[in-house]
């Protein structure tokens, strides 16, 4: 599972690392670890019709053995109003382990 996070609010003020630092514990505790890509905050652009966006963002990656939907659905709306976001990207990735 991956949760993509803006570093920014949608008027563009930096958003505490504390929302940052609670989510990160959430997933550690609910998951025993977790990745977290934050060295150089990846870039996301999209064009909404009226120009292109854009939102640095941090990915926060944790390794599931049953996707739980209901359950990724309720947190990500959590974090949605927790970030001050209309949408955020909560994606699964189905792996094989070699």
């Amino acid at each position: 599972m991956q949760i993509l996070l803006p570093l920014a609010a949608p008027d563009g003020t930096r958003l505490p690392q504390a929302l940052f630092d609670a989510v990160r514990q959430e997933l550690v505790d609910r998951f025993g670890g977790l990745t977290a890509y934050t060295r150089a905050p990846a870039r996301g652009l999209w064009d909404d019709g009226g120009g292109v966006e854009r939102d640095d963002i941090v990915v926060y990656e944790v390794m599931v053995d049953q996707l739980d939907r209901p359950w990724w659905a309720g947190y990500r709306a959590q974090l949605c109003a927790r970030f001050r976001q209309q949408e955020l990207v909560v994606r699964a990735h189905v792996t094989e382990l070699l």
